[in-house]
């Protein structure tokens, strides 16, 4: 889903970096008035695990692969502004550092993922959590199985809507800059085929992938650290035991540690490179010719680390690397978005949810 250079016509990207860019201070300034000194590392770790769970890529029947991305999740433990903020940080260090998802394609792909998931995903999780799409708390126990199944349907819904906004901006780039012959200067593949191929895919299979990952981690909150979850918490909070952002971070460290799962599954099924994000020789096998834009995309931005890695421990180096600096940025983020609060003040100790 991450849409490289080359793909996008300037049509395209540069309205999506005009609607991303009101978004992005609207967030910003959202996240100032609302966010607590202790929400910061949560942020900063929802950051990080919107970026280790995209390296996890999922084989699909057809020789494509795809993956999770986490934007849901985000915003049922900090509210969709947040959700924002986070997947942005996440989809910036791919782009610079790994060369997942073009520079130009940025703002394209904060809209799709970064905006469109967990704005819809959240609004999908409130109706079946609390039987309303409105800001405020969840009407239900922060430990109740609607939280579970919202969630997971939010997930779900969040991830495809996103593939529909991006198979979209494929498919009318044929329609929108061609050249005299009629053939595309851009993505070559047209609505007929880029809407069918992404939301199958998604409707399908990573779809449920999205459900499963968001499920399970709202599940292993709901056990040891509730009150990271809309609703009220009705078990007794425990003495001595790990700050809410250590539970995230444990989840973040593992998912590190398998992430190599990543480069395996792909290799044992094989399965190669994810629908839309293929090489200029792989477009030319599969068009019959190279579209101008994709020529010269190559030129576009180098990122030092691209692609990650091939083997297993670089893989994890990668994700280690990726992982710290996500949070080196949320934290350096703290001055636009971090408003400080008296820690005598009640809400410090209210369940966290920006919306």
């Amino acid at each position: 889903m991450h849409i490289p250079d080359g793909y996008l016509s300037p049509q395209t990207y540069v309205p999506a970096y005009g609607v991303m860019l009101p978004l992005w201070w609207r967030a910003s300034v959202k996240l100032k008035k609302t966010l607590r000194n202790r929400q910061v590392p949560i942020l900063a770790l929802g950051a990080a695990f919107s970026f280790v769970i995209m390296m996890f890529n999922v084989p699909i029947p057809g020789g494509t692969t795809g993956h999770a991305v986490g934007g849901v999740l985000v915003a049922i433990l900090l509210g969709p502004w947040a959700a924002v903020v986070a997947v942005t940080l996440a989809l910036v260090v791919q782009a610079l550092m790994f060369g997942d998802g073009g520079i130009t394609a940025l703002g394209a792909n904060c809209l799709n993922m970064a905006v469109v998931m967990p704005f819809v995903g959240w609004g999908v999780y409130r109706l079946i959590a609390s039987g309303t799409a409105c800001p405020g708390r969840s009407n239900a126990l922060a430990d109740s199985r609607r939280q579970l199944v919202g969630a997971a349907v939010g997930g779900y819904v969040g991830l495809n809507a996103a593939a529909l906004s991006t198979a979209v901006m494929f498919g009318i780039q044929p329609l929108i800059a061609h050249d005299a012959a009629g053939r595309a200067l851009y993505c070559p593949f047209g609505l007929r085929l880029a809407i069918p191929v992404m939301c199958g895919e998604h409707l399908l299979l990573l779809g449920f992938v999205e459900a499963v990952v968001t499920g399970l981690v709202v599940a292993y909150l709901q056990k040891v650290e509730p009150s990271l979850l809309p609703g009220e918490v009705t078990s007794p909070t425990a003495t001595g035991r790990l700050s809410p952002a250590a539970r995230i971070g444990i989840v973040v460290g593992a998912l590190v540690v398998m992430s190599p799962l990543g480069l395996y599954l792909p290799a044992r099924f094989g399965a190669g490179t994810a629908w839309g994000e293929w090489s200029v020789d792989e477009i030319a096998k599969l068009s019959g010719y190279v579209p101008s834009g994709l020529r010269h995309a190559g030129s576009t931005w180098k990122a030092p680390m691209p692609g990650y890695a091939t083997q297993s421990a670089e893989y994890v180096i990668a994700g280690i690397i990726g992982v710290a600096v996500v949070v080196l940025l949320a934290f350096g983020l703290r001055t636009l978005i971090w408003r400080r609060k008296d820690e005598a003040d009640p809400a410090v100790d209210a369940p966290v949810n920006i919306t």
